[in-house]
């Protein structure tokens, strides 16, 4: 793993070590986040590929793969408050073609797809249990976006005892200030951020 940002000082950002028991999860790389038409678009995919690099990885590690999208009910009825503060959520109701998820990191029959409603993948569903009961320890994650469901998701995960790995190569924003400032700040306190080719050395090692 990288060392820690200097920036950091002593009083942050201590080294997470990995576990041995690792699993990817990616959030919500949808036809949302890449499709022109769509008002959640990012600026580019680049994100969507070093995540389809991550997921081969694992899948060669046998390293199991999650997957996580969003869809909400007629009227984001179960979208709550959330829904309402961002409008472009309602391109997310039911299942249009902007909930599918994109054909570089498309789920393999054997792999599990978590429907959510909120920015962390464990609110309001069963990720932690699953992840406990398969002996998980570490949580490689990529996807989108940074400063919502990837962010949302690492805090989550460091707080119900997984170690937290967040891609920066693999995880995307729809400007570079947020993304970059929420890598900085899970860096600090919530997450190992590690580069592309750091997450696939450490899915590579023999177990």
């Amino acid at each position: 793993m990288s060392d820690p940002d200097p920036r950091l000082g002593a009083a942050f950002g201590a080294a997470l070590q990995p576990g041995t028991r690792p699993v990817v999860l990616a959030i919500d790389l949808m036809r949302a986040y890449f499709d022109a038409d769509s008002p959640l678009c990012l600026p580019d995919d680049a994100c969507l590929h070093s995540a389809a690099r991550v997921v081969e990885a694992a899948r060669a590690a046998g390293v199991p793969v999650i997957h996580t999208r969003v869809t909400f009910g007629p009227g984001g009825v179960d979208g709550g408050v959330f829904f309402r503060k961002v409008p472009a959520l309602a391109s997310l109701v039911g299942d249009g073609p902007m909930g599918e998820l994109m054909e570089p990191v498309a789920p393999r029959a054997d792999e599990l797809v978590v429907v959510k409603q909120y920015a962390s993948a464990f609110f309001g569903t069963t990720l932690a249990s699953t992840l406990q009961s398969m002996g998980v320890d570490t949580v490689v994650i990529v996807g989108v976006s940074t400063s919502g469901c990837v962010r949302a998701s690492a805090v989550d995960a460091i707080q119900h005892g997984f170690v937290p790995l967040v891609v920066a190569d693999a995880v995307g924003d729809r400007d570079p200030g947020p993304h970059e400032a929420n890598l900085f700040d899970l860096a600090a306190k919530y997450a190992e951020v590690v580069d592309e080719p750091a997450a696939l050395a450490y899915l590579q090692e023999q177990r």
